[in-house]
């Protein structure tokens, strides 16, 4: 039986805040709010879309929905692809996959849009599958992503999951699983240490030691689904 790693995808895998910020920009610009803050647009690089507007925009109802889709017109019509690798992420993959791991990826953003940066930054074929958000908002969680990764590959064992920021140490947590900290991606400082995250990693280079000090991680639990 293989590891199993599981990786979030933005600030993660890709550096996709430009094209994430544009898109925000231009949904917040639709609604006639003001231009977001720096530190807006750095608090919408992680967690699911609906989530953000509500909680860093103190949107509600029909104002998200509103929000979610200007966001998704810009989004899918060309700014999704400005989410180049980081440095080292493809030599981390392969050296994962060399030594007989299997890679899954787990994100908040929509299944389809996943798949589609993958594929355009050549990263797709390391990945056994992608499990992300639906487009109806009704899967968007980490903790469900996650259980839909650890559903395909039961098999997997030591199962870890790679992330940048605090929703994806807690998403792994509810599934019992640890999290090693992708220090090179947007979290403050100490977030990720603060919700816990199992080892930090400072560069993608230092994930493959990392992975080396965690142990078997506990017994999953069944995910809260909500809307």
């Amino acid at each position: 039986m293989s590891r199993l790693v599981l990786f979030d995808l933005d600030g993660t895998l890709v550096d996709s805040a430009p094209g994430i910020h544009a898109s925000v920009r231009a949904a917040t610009a639709a609604l006639g709010l003001p231009e977001p803050t720096r530190a807006q647009l750095r608090a919408m690089v992680g967690p699911p879309l609906q989530d953000g507007f509500a909680v860093v925009f103190g949107l509600a109802g029909a104002d998200v929905d509103r929000a979610v889709a200007a966001y998704r017109a810009h989004y899918a019509a060309g700014a999704m692809l400005e989410a180049p690798p980081y440095d080292g992420i493809p030599d981390l993959l392969d050296a994962l996959l060399a030594d007989g791991a299997t890679l899954a990826v787990t994100t908040s953003k929509p299944e389809p849009f996943a798949v589609r940066i993958l594929a355009h930054v050549g990263l797709l074929d390391r990945f056994a599958s992608v499990h992300g958000a639906t487009l109806d908002g009704a899967v968007r969680h980490k903790e469900q992503v996650v259980a839909a990764a650890l559903d395909r590959h039961p098999q997997g064992t030591g199962a870890v999951l790679v992330g940048d920021r605090a929703q994806d140490v807690m998403g792994a947590a509810a599934q019992g699983l640890p999290c090693v900290g992708a220090g090179w991606g947007p979290a403050e400082d100490g977030e990720l240490e603060a919700a816990g995250a199992a080892v930090i990693a400072a560069t993608p280079a230092e994930v493959v030691d990392a992975l080396a000090e965690i142990g078997t991680p506990r017994r999953r639990v069944t995910p809260k689904m909500s809307g």
